[in-house]
């Protein structure tokens, strides 16, 4: 399934000490350990589309709306993320903050909320919002309008609450 968006290419996946580093937040968690992470992460469970297995991705928190809209995530590796193409695939899914588990559906949002949520991001993690864009190959000169339209090219997904799949 294409991705409307236009991308750079993928950025490398890490390899070494650097995947070792990156996956080390889902032992902390697979130990009960989520807490230490506060509401800035979250551990994704999700589905192989082509294998069926059980996966499991921890990803930074950009936007959390305890109202009701839930928990917003980016895609740093673009819409080709496995994590991303599992959950096209299958959009309900379970989460993990902190301790809690929570049952959620995955929404793929626009172009234009990218923008929107880019635009409240940068000013709140300025050094986090800049890091994004360089990884990702984004221009971004630091302006409003300038997060506006990285925003446009990131792929952002709200994990909502509601009934999915009940994992332990």
């Amino acid at each position: 399934m294409r991705h409307s968006r236009t991308m750079p290419d993928r950025p490398p996946l890490p390899v070494g000490w650097r995947r070792f580093a990156a996956r080390l937040p889902i032992l902390l968690f697979r130990c009960g350990l989520g807490w230490v992470f506060g509401r800035r992460l979250l551990l994704l469970h999700h589905t192989g589309r082509i294998s069926g297995l059980h996966r499991r991705v921890v990803l930074e928190v950009v936007e959390h709306d305890p109202a009701g809209s839930g928990w917003i995530v980016a895609s740093g590796f673009g819409p080709r993320a496995a994590w991303y193409r599992n959950l096209r695939a299958e959009p309900k899914t379970v989460i993990e903050v902190g301790t809690h588990h929570h049952a959620v559906t995955a929404h793929f949002l626009p172009p234009e909320d990218g923008a929107d949520i880019m635009a409240r991001h940068a000013p709140r993690h300025p050094r986090t919002a800049h890091r994004l864009c360089r990884f990702m190959g984004l221009p971004s000169d630091g302006t409003d309008a300038g997060f506006r339209q990285a925003g446009r090219a990131i792929p952002f997904v709200r994990l909502k609450d509601g009934p999915g799949l009940r994992r332990t």
